[in-house]
């Protein structure tokens, strides 16, 4: 008997998926590349190659290394909490992840300049008393790429935490495994085509922010500029074959980092998950499932 499927048959099905990608990505992604070809090559690499745009780039890519991979140690954590412990207020915390995806970027960059804030800030005005700017520095950028970028690692590491197989840990503690042992050889390992993911989420949506950088970084050329304003800025002097050379600079180097970040994706989903049915040696001393009652 064949499969019966949701959707129609492959040939459809594979049309709209095409036109809708088509349509909402390859076309308006490609009159960037149209664009730019309004330009000589000299002139295209005159844009692209000022000192300002190479500042920008390093910030911009830097900036937004640093703050997913401090999402990635930081967002696991909190996965780990959300999901392993109970404890009063627990659905509020929970709630309060995705405040980031819902807060309009200004109302999150106007917060995080009050909280930052060199000397009227909530927590800017003890890091200032110490040499450390939180706000109007490169800090600041790390800062407000780190908040935006938190509930991506979080919700993609979640789920999959809480699906993990607890009769494989506890299997691993009888055979004498610490829990330093227990996360690294067993969890970590099933974690990790999901943590891939959520850095490569989290650095992909730190690399476009605009809105709350621009209110936290101070916007100084050479210092505290992100590549998203110097194309705002180029737009605004009308300047519009200049903001698309930018943009496909930015566009080629995040598509290229997302896909080595995606292929290591695809390596780590290769492997095969620790459960009871790929650890013969756990499975030997755990009592078989309770059969189910029909």
């Amino acid at each position: 008997m064949a499969r019966r499927r949701a959707l129609p048959g492959f040939g459809l099905s594979l049309g709209i998926t095409l036109t809708y990608l088509g349509l909402l990505v390859v076309i308006p992604l490609s009159t960037v590349v149209l664009k730019t070809t309004s330009l000589t090559w000299h002139q295209f690499w005159a844009t692209i190659s000022t000192d300002r745009a190479i500042a920008s780039y390093e910030l911009s890519l830097g900036a937004s290394l640093i703050a997913a991979s401090l999402n990635v140690v930081f967002g696991v954590i909190v996965a780990w909490v959300l999901v392993r412990y109970q404890f009063p207020g627990r659905r509020i915390v929970d709630a309060m992840v995705d405040l980031p995806f819902a807060l309009p970027t200004a109302v999150a960059g106007i917060a995080l300049t009050a909280t930052w804030g060199p000397k009227t800030g909530y927590l800017g005005r003890y890091l200032h008393a110490i040499g450390i700017e939180g706000a109007y520095s490169r800090v600041g950028v790390v800062i407000a790429l780190t908040f935006i970028g938190l509930p991506f690692v979080v919700r993609t590491v979640q789920p999959v935490l809480a699906g993990l197989d607890p009769r494989v840990e506890e299997a691993a503690a009888t055979l004498g495994a610490t829990r330093r042992q227990t996360f690294r050889r067993v969890i970590l390992p099933a974690l990790r085509p999901a943590i891939v993911t959520g850095f490569a989420l989290s650095f992909a949506r730190a690399l476009g922010e605009y809105g709350s950088v621009v209110f936290v970084s101070g916007n100084m050329p050479m210092k505290t500029e992100i590549t998203p304003l110097l194309i705002m800025t180029k737009l605004e002097q009308f300047d519009y074959a200049g903001a698309t050379a930018l943009a496909l600079v930015m566009l080629i180097a995040s598509f290229a980092i997302l896909i080595a970040i995606n292929s290591l994706t695809w390596r780590a989903s290769r492997r095969p998950t620790p459960t009871i049915r790929h650890r013969p040696e756990l499975a030997e001393i755990m009592p078989p499932p309770p059969a189910q009652v029909i």
